[in-house]
């Protein structure tokens, strides 16, 4: 064999090889998420100061249920991977020994990178260790060819992170449309045109950290669950949670016993639910009839809006019911009797103990939510439901991602603060 054909087959071999290894190390960074209440030692000692911070071990066990010992060998751990953080100052005057000295969350040297990847826009999201925002910028969907829209996605989030010099980054979550799975990381989106798109492989390869990918109405009950104000209601051991999501798409997640339930093939869809309503379209199908876009498309029928042009957005159709058009407002008024119809039909079939409505469909026009809650008690045939929208408001969908980042560390601190440290 010739030597130069020699060495380029030595270094097509080489290159392989380092592709392969690449490979293998994103594989062994994608972690199914954890969008359920902490039941394990650790996990319950880290909540308990994440919600009730800075607060005492004796207080730890009270709150949790775990004998003293059992909260001082995990709050040693917590302190050790530098999750919790000792509060000498609030120590209680004239008590002996450090367990009497209050911990709370250290959570000013870390961050988590959440992504909520829209069929329009891909919010970029970074959240302290309480589940607070930090920072969100929101950039366009990357459209096309799907290996150059995720690395362009990446790249995106490579850029934001490098931003943030002096907080370290510990996972990656991601919210998407579509059918997630989260064992591999791959995304099949319809609406983006990816078909088995390896989203969360390239997002590992890329920052290397670990990554969890979660369906974007997973990701906003599980925001719900874990972050929102009345988490403790929604969690007990028989409790279910019922979460409908409305915007350019429809979906549903349920929560049950303290977890959000996802189905190993993905989860279920409301998108072909009969709907019905002519001035919205007369598709017969509840997402192509309370969509964003379906609106915006029978807004400018009216000439509510232009037909195109920076005027012609659905910010202009609110903008024109809030002045009193009253085409407008019938456009907006009608979408929310469909929608309080879907919810009834949903509530109806599944009864769960907890209602819950989100997204900007609800949340951008609260104008329109007693007509949401009158269409829904005119539907229903179980009686009278309160309907509760999101604590997040129009800031659900990066609470979403946000939640799916930190799902793992919330559940399991101790072990998933090594699989950050080591993976980076």
């Amino acid at each position: 064999m010739p030597a130069s054909v020699s060495t380029v087959a030595t270094a097509s071999g080489v290159r392989s090889a380092a592709h392969a290894k690449r490979t293998l190390l994103a594989r062994h960074h994608i972690v199914a998420p954890s969008l359920r209440v902490a039941d394990a030692a650790a996990g319950s000692v880290f909540s308990a100061a994440r919600l009730r911070g800075p607060i005492a071990r004796d207080v730890i066990a009270q709150a949790t249920g775990l004998s003293i010992a059992t909260v001082n060998r995990q709050v040693t751990a917590l302190l050790d991977a530098g999750m919790l953080r000792e509060r000498a100052d609030l120590a209680v005057a004239g008590a002996i020994g450090r367990p009497r000295i209050p911990v709370e969350v250290n959570h000013e040297p870390f961050l988590t990178l959440g992504l909520h990847v829209g069929a329009r826009t891909t919010a970029i999201v970074a959240t302290d260790l309480f589940g607070r925002t930090l920072d969100v910028v929101e950039t366009p969907t990357p459209r096309g060819d799907q290996n150059a829209a995720l690395a362009s996605l990446a790249g995106s989030a490579q850029r934001y992170l490098s931003r943030w010099h002096r907080r370290r980054p510990l996972w990656v979550g991601v919210a998407a449309g579509g059918v997630v799975d989260s064992a591999t990381g791959h995304v099949d989106h319809p609406r983006l045109g990816w078909v088995d798109a390896p989203v969360g492989p390239v997002l590992a390869q890329t920052l290397g950290l670990p990554v969890s990918l979660a369906s974007h109405v997973d990701a906003m009950a599980g925001a719900e669950l874990l972050l929102g104000a009345r988490r403790s209601s929604a969690a007990s051991e028989s409790s279910t949670s019922l979460y409908v999501y409305a915007r350019e798409t429809v979906g549903y997640a349920l929560s049950i016993g303290g977890k959000v339930h996802s189905p190993a093939s993905g989860p279920g869809t409301i998108s072909g639910l009969p709907a019905q309503s002519e001035l919205l379209g007369g598709t017969g199908r509840l997402e192509t009839t309370v969509s964003d876009e379906a609106v915006l498309a029978a807004a400018r029928k009216q000439r509510i809006v232009p037909a195109d042009g920076p005027s012609s957005t659905i910010a202009a159709v609110l903008r024109a019911a809030r002045s009193g058009n009253a085409a407008a407002v019938e456009l907006l008024a009608e979408r929310a009797r469909v929608l309080g119809s879907a919810v009834a039909l949903l509530r109806d079939l599944l009864n769960p103990d907890d209602l819950v409505v989100g997204g900007q469909a609800f949340s951008e026009y609260p104008e329109g939510l007693p007509l949401v809650e009158q269409a829904f008690a005119e539907r229903t045939v179980l009686g009278v439901r309160d309907i509760r929208v999101t604590t997040f408001g129009n800031r659900v969908q990066e609470a979403g991602a946000g939640v799916v980042s930190l799902g793992g560390l919330y559940a399991d601190p101790i072990g998933a603060m090594r699989r950050a440290l080591r993976a980076a």
